[in-house]
């Protein structure tokens, strides 16, 4: 049996094909441009050489049909037929205070996840077209949805409530629900095997760092408070986002300039973060423009860890005793500078991250421990996995075991855990920098 994952976006589609039996990924890829004048499609297939075309997708119903074809194609593809797919797991942004944990979908699941669309109306819509689309072509496949929000729902209300009139919250449903859930749910738990600690006794501060960025602190092993708000704009400084700002510079800017809500709204998720400061939003680029000397490239990444450093600075106060910080996502994978800049001048927290180590952490493929021997507090990088947790969550939904993150046991749970395709990565990477295998972080047996 596999499973297939989808990620839909408004114009793009991307995807994993996963061997249930065997506990290995056998295909991953993207359709983008769905929608245009013409779509294209990146498929790579375990074993296999990638394929990339162009085709016509007016709607996700044909990137669909299209990733279905490729996935069964007879010299590209995975499966013989459709009927290898045992389920379907959706990522959907927001599931608003109705969906906690992840769920299957019916005609009334799809309703609901319409009504939540005002609270993600970027995402939203892109996601039930996929969703509807995908159960069009495979109307005999059971489909999950698994969401951003749910891993945080564990927040108290002091934590997810904001001060402004009550009515709001009580008519339009405005709190604090944080994303990145499915990332952070994966990062603690592996946390936890790394700490050689049960969940439930586990306190660590996980920074999600990408184009998109957050950090969620999590008490004995649940979430008790994350930087992304009602929507992704809050929190971090991030690639395009400005996270925390005074909201009076909404209006005061509208007033001097015209600009409509909806302008606003585009500049604040789009035109702002380290685009708005410096013209660029990828790390890479940011950082080689500081190192050249680009005063407001040094200054993007001083605000961006600046602020990181802060948000770990007042998790570690709720938390009382951190075990440890984890990065992860893109930057937090693979940006050793941005890591180092935001754990530095951390030392009275117990925060000792060794620059020897980190800088030599450029990789995916394992986690690695970058603190100090000495470091009373662990610094993990810890490579993400979101499909994989979308994919256990379809599997136990459709066979009836699935339960919310605390009364359930995920595989990657256990210190055993292997992830074959990573660990094949591995062995390339450790040729090409041998010195990455003295910093990975070994699994304790609790």
């Amino acid at each position: 049996m596999v499973i297939l994952t989808l990620n839909c976006g408004s114009s793009s589609a991307k995807y994993q094909v996963y061997d249930w039996d065997n506990k290995d990924v056998l295909a991953v890829g993207v359709v983008e441009r769905i929608g245009l004048e013409y779509s294209t499609i990146e498929h790579k297939a375990t074993g296999k050489d990638e394929y990339e075309n162009k085709f016509s997708c007016p709607t996700h119903k044909e990137a669909i049909e299209l990733i279905i074809k490729l996935i069964t194609d007879e010299k590209y593809g995975v499966i013989k037929d459709v009927s290898e797919i045992g389920a379907v797991g959706h990522r959907v942004l927001h599931g608003g205070e109705v969906f906690k944990k992840s769920a299957l979908v019916t005609d009334e699941v799809v309703e609901q996840l319409k009504k939540i669309i005002p609270l993600g109306p970027l995402h939203m819509p892109a996601n039930i077209m996929g969703i509807e689309a995908a159960r069009k072509v495979m109307p005999k496949v059971p489909h999950a949805i698994v969401m951003d929000t749910a891993f945080h729902q564990t927040m108290p209300p002091e934590a997810y409530m904001y001060a402004v009139p009550y009515e709001w919250y009580e008519k339009f449903n405005v709190r604090r629900y944080g994303f990145h859930g499915t990332s952070h749910l994966y990062c603690a738990k592996r946390a936890a095997v790394l700490l050689g600690k049960e969940n439930k006794d586990t306190n660590v501060i996980i920074c999600h760092i990408g184009n998109g960025a957050s950090v969620s602190a999590v008490k004995n092993g649940v979430c008790i408070d994350t930087s992304m708000g009602l929507t992704p704009l809050e929190g971090l400084v991030m690639g395009t986002r400005s996270g925390d700002m005074d909201p009076a510079i909404m209006p005061y800017i509208m007033n001097n300039t015209g600009m409509t809500a909806k302008e606003m709204d585009t500049a604040l998720n789009k035109k702002s973060g380290l685009l708005g400061i410096c013209g660029m939003s990828d790390r890479r680029d940011v950082e080689n423009a500081a190192s050249e000397g680009n005063e407001r490239a040094k200054l993007g990444m001083e605000m961006e860890c600046h602020r990181i450093r802060k948000y770990i600075g007042a998790y570690a106060a709720l938390l009382g005793r951190v075990d440890a910080i984890v990065f992860t996502a893109g930057v937090g994978e693979m940006g050793p500078t941005i890591r180092y800049l935001s754990t530095c001048g951390l030392e009275n927290f117990g925060i000792k991250i060794d620059a020897d180590k980190n800088k030599i952490c450029r990789c995916r493929n394992a986690e690695f421990d970058i603190a100090t021997a000495d470091s009373p507090v662990r610094i993990f990088v810890i490579p993400t996995d979101e499909e994989l947790v979308i994919t256990e969550d379809a599997v136990a939904l459709m066979n009836g075991t699935y339960d919310i993150h605390t009364n359930f046991h995920y595989s990657f749970e256990d210190p055993s855990y292997v992830n074959k395709g990573r660990e094949r990565g591995l062995v390339k990477n450790l040729e090409k920098n041998p010195a990455l295998k003295a910093i990975i972080a070994k699994p304790k047996r609790k």
